[in-house]
């Protein structure tokens, strides 16, 4: 009985990352991970390594500099494995060898990808495997070309910068192999340009993904999940990237020197990176409060389910929001595109939501009492780790190591809790024999 507990698929994601970051921990304590003479400091390790498994990006050294090459190819393995998900890239090893996936491992895979039916699982994992390379490769050409002949670097140069950045940007990584992130390329559109693209399309999610390469001239025959995912996506890059432009167009600090189209091409950029992919062209720690306001809530909502992005994830902030369009029209059903949300799925969705406001809510009250930084930065800090997102206002490299470790479990928490929870409250669905006298309390 215990045994059938701790391999139900909610528990054995959350203890597969926790492995895999052990083990990264461990391999960045090495001397030969570190530049400089000596092994990096546990908490450094750990903070990396979660950072990198959890697809966040957030660094408390310049990766660039702290880390030797050998420490560099670490984070990239750490933030690939991390991307696929542990148990997804297994589970594709498995189905490598073996050919055929059995029940329980239809089952543990269907936890982490989120597949919609249980016949989906192989036919996702396929696509996850064959999107995630095809991404990153194309990704990967596009940025050594340009890095090879825009920038004087030699071809094995321009190819390891091309190929982290890639990884990164497909898997939401937000580390950069340079020491100002991409702040050097703000006015590069050929450099900018493939990053945003790789990361609009992996913040979709496979699910959808997947349904849009089997039925992309259809839209009429596109599942609820997918059209949410696609509006949202579509609404909440178009409010990020005007919000941007409005409130940083004469901030010289940021975009206000640029030239009228690389104004527009940073503050497109900066909303595509609150999709939770973390690269910044610009210096995060310089924008306007409202522009960081905006940013946490944009981060907080996240991209796509069971892809690579962070946050409580599209749909589930539209879920809330036609229950909200529902109650205020004195609706019975809570309905989207001609489809009734079954209240199950609303009542995950509030889960989630109010999971990850008290998550914040406690993290920004710690780290407030642990450091003497003003409100809204350490704010933008606590949603960027738990959204997974990296964007940082460059305060994570001066956090006390209690910080840090706080900063480590909300990025944990912020990968695998809300799986975990999603997937807990959908297993546990059972009836009941009986049902309480009804009582209605007053609301607002």
């Amino acid at each position: 009985m215990r045994r059938t507990k701790f391999f139900h698929p909610g528990r054995i994601v959350p203890f597969a990352f926790l492995a895999v970051i052990g083990l990264g921990t461990a391999v960045l304590m090495l001397p030969a991970a570190r530049a400089d003479p000596g092994h990096a400091p546990f908490i450094i390790a750990l903070f990396t390594a979660t950072s990198a498994v959890c697809v966040t990006g957030l660094a408390a050294t310049d990766t660039a500099v702290y880390w030797s090459p050998f420490g560099q190819a670490v984070i990239l393995v750490l933030a690939q494995v991390g991307g696929l998900g542990i148990m997804t890239g297994a589970t594709l090893l498995g189905l490598l060898v073996s050919r055929r996936l059995g029940l329980s491992t239809r089952l543990i895979a269907q936890a982490e990808t989120r597949s919609l039916r249980l016949g989906d699982v192989t036919t996702v994992l396929r696509l996850i495997l064959i999107v995630t390379l095809a991404m990153e490769a194309a990704t990967m050409a596009v940025l050594t070309v340009r890095f090879r002949y825009a920038y004087d670097h030699g071809w094995s140069e321009a190819l390891w910068h091309g190929l982290c950045h890639a990884v990164f940007a497909f898997n939401h990584a937000g580390f950069s192999t340079y020491s100002d992130n991409l702040v050097r390329f703000a006015r590069d559109p050929l450099i900018l340009a493939p990053i945003m693209l790789t990361v609009t399309i992996s913040s979709l999610g496979f699910p959808v993904i997947h349904e849009l390469a089997d039925g992309a001239r259809r839209p009429s025959r596109w599942s609820i999940h997918s059209k949410m995912t696609l509006l949202g996506s579509a609404l909440l890059l178009i409010i990020g990237f005007a919000a941007v432009a409005v409130y940083e167009w004469d901030n010289v600090a940021t975009i206000g020197a640029f030239a009228w189209p690389d104004k527009l091409l940073n503050a497109a950029f900066h909303s595509v990176m609150t999709r939770s992919a973390g690269f910044n062209s610009v210096d995060i720690g310089k924008m306007e409060p409202a522009t960081l306001m905006v940013s946490d809530i944009l981060m907080l909502i996240g991209g796509g389910s069971a892809g690579t992005a962070g946050g409580i994830k599209i749909t589930t902030f539209l879920i809330l929001g036609f229950v909200v369009w529902a109650e205020i029209h004195g609706k019975e059903d809570t309905t989207a595109f001609r489809r009734r949300i079954s209240p199950q799925a609303q009542r995950q969705a509030l889960s989630v939501v109010l999971l990850a406001v008290g998550v914040v809510a406690i993290g920004v009250l710690i780290m407030l009492s642990l450091t003497s930084f003003a409100f809204e930065v350490v704010l933008f800090e606590v949603v960027s780790a738990f959204a997974t997102t990296g964007l940082s206002t460059g305060i994570t490299p001066h956090l006390p190591a209690p910080a840090l470790f706080l900063l480590t479990c909300l990025m944990f928490l912020g990968r695998v809790g809300t799986i975990t929870v999603a997937s807990v409250l959908a297993l546990k669905e059972r009836g009941t024999t009986f049902r309480y006298p009804e009582e209605r309390p007053i609301v607002g």
